[in-house]
């Protein structure tokens, strides 16, 4: 545990000592952190209950946020990771248990201690993946202090184990829709890519029937017939087939799927989770969706992940009454089409502290790696040092491009452009 000192006499964030793997196994569980309460609400009761408290709470913690994904006998979402108590949870392997919150010098001063709901007691135990990384904790608390027997904790446990598995679980059933997707578009791609070939032909055969009727080559003419008609018969059945797939899906366009978003879907879910950031440091956040293609469904791989970083990034790096915006926008090549020449656009711009040229090099500069390193926000918030190096390797992941426009002192433009494969619509 990191003992140094902020300027302000509090104890500095800790920071696990695999922080960089956690961070990134629990991006890659690509989870929607504001639609799980009914997935996990039951599991959150039992532990309340069998602890006897009033409180319980699954709780997953980002690069700069504790995400209060699940909540019994509180409504909570979301707290600066430096003021959590969670944070110290996942530096275990077994539990943390904090009798008085009231009489611990880390907490006693933390706002739900001083003031409502006046916690007192607080005991957590990690949320650990198979690959072993502590991506959160189920935690149990009370207005009194308590004193959990044995049997009680591990039952704690093996309800925290069931909280990870059906985690994981909401990831592979979220993969697997994508790739039933993916497997539906398949047919559509593979009927264009015959039909454009096959048209070809046909238009050669009656270029060269035309030029046989002229020059009277009958036993071409039979030749070039049969062509014809295999050719014409294979345009009408994928005419057929893209005509029957292209109703099946006209219903589909404007009503993303719980794996889908829209440009208008995702600026209301960046809005309802990092509003409450933005406010909490009296800075404005602006969010706003553009272009003709606003309804139009795509896969949210991972995109919660790379934006909301960057939105946390762009929050902390600015000063009171400042400013961060954030455009998206669907660039559609050709809206019949099934490929990846779609890309979504997504800016982030903020007029914060800004970053300088080692800085935007050391982004850009593919051969480094993501390292550990600690930053400071204009609150003297802690950093866990690479969100936006987490970003590009999100994006990176995903064949996108991420570009970086930054001074010192004048803010910073962040865009990421990623491809897309719609929907035929």
């Amino acid at each position: 545990m990191d003992d140094q000192q902020h300027s302000n006499g509090t104890e500095k964030a800790p920071i696990p000592g695999d922080e960089l793997e956690r961070v990134l196994n629990l991006s890659e569980l690509d989870l929607d952190y504001g639609n799980l309460q009914d997935s996990l609400e039951d599991l959150n009761k039992l532990a309340a209950h069998v602890a006897g408290t009033q409180i319980s709470l699954v709780n997953l913690i980002d690069s700069y946020t504790q995400w209060s994904v699940s909540n019994y006998g509180i409504e909570t979402g979301q707290l600066p990771r430096e003021e959590s108590v969670c944070q110290y949870t996942i530096l275990q392997n077994e539990q943390f248990e904090v009798p008085s919150l009231k009489a611990d010098d880390r907490f006693k001063t933390k706002e739900y201690v001083v003031h409502s709901p006046n916690l007192e007691y607080y005991f957590g135990i990690p949320l650990t993946t198979q690959e072993g990384h502590n991506i959160g904790a189920l935690c149990v608390l009370d207005t009194e202090t308590k004193e959990l027997t044995p049997e009680k904790i591990e039952l704690l446990k093996i309800i925290a184990k069931e909280i990870v598995t059906r985690l994981e679980s909401i990831h592979k059933i979220n993969d697997l829709r994508q790739t039933l997707k993916n497997i539906s578009d398949l047919p559509r791609k593979v009927l264009h890519d015959i039909r454009g070939p096959v048209g070809g032909i046909v238009g050669l055969a009656e270029i060269i029937k035309s030029e046989a009727q002229e020059k009277n080559f009958d036993d071409i003419l039979d030749l070039i017939d049969l062509i014809n008609k295999g050719g014409r018969s294979v345009l009408e059945l994928a005419d057929e087939l893209l005509s029957a797939n292209s109703q099946n899906g006209s219903n589909k366009t404007t009503k993303p799927k719980k794996y889908e978003f829209s440009t208008i879907q995702l600026r209301e879910k960046l809005q309802e989770l990092f509003a409450p950031q933005a406010t909490a440091k009296d800075v404005e956040l602006k969010i706003t969706s553009t272009g003709d293609h606003q309804k139009l469904p795509f896969p949210k791989q991972k995109l919660l992940q790379i934006i909301g970083n960057l939105i946390s990034n762009a929050i902390k790096f600015t000063q009171k009454d400042g400013r961060v915006s954030v455009t998206l926008h669907l660039q559609v090549a050709d809206e019949k089409l099934s490929d990846h020449s779609h890309q979504l656009q997504i800016v982030v711009r903020d007029d914060g502290v800004g970053m300088s040229p080692e800085q935007i090099k050391k982004i850009q500069d593919d051969t480094q790696n993501l390292k550990n390193e600690s930053t400071e926000g204009t609150f003297g918030e802690k950093g866990y040092g690479f969100g936006i190096q987490l970003v590009k390797h999100l994006v990176k992941t995903l064949d996108g491009k991420l570009e970086v426009r930054s001074q010192k002192g004048e803010g910073s433009t962040i865009k990421v452009s990623i491809p897309m494969l719609l929907k035929n619509g």
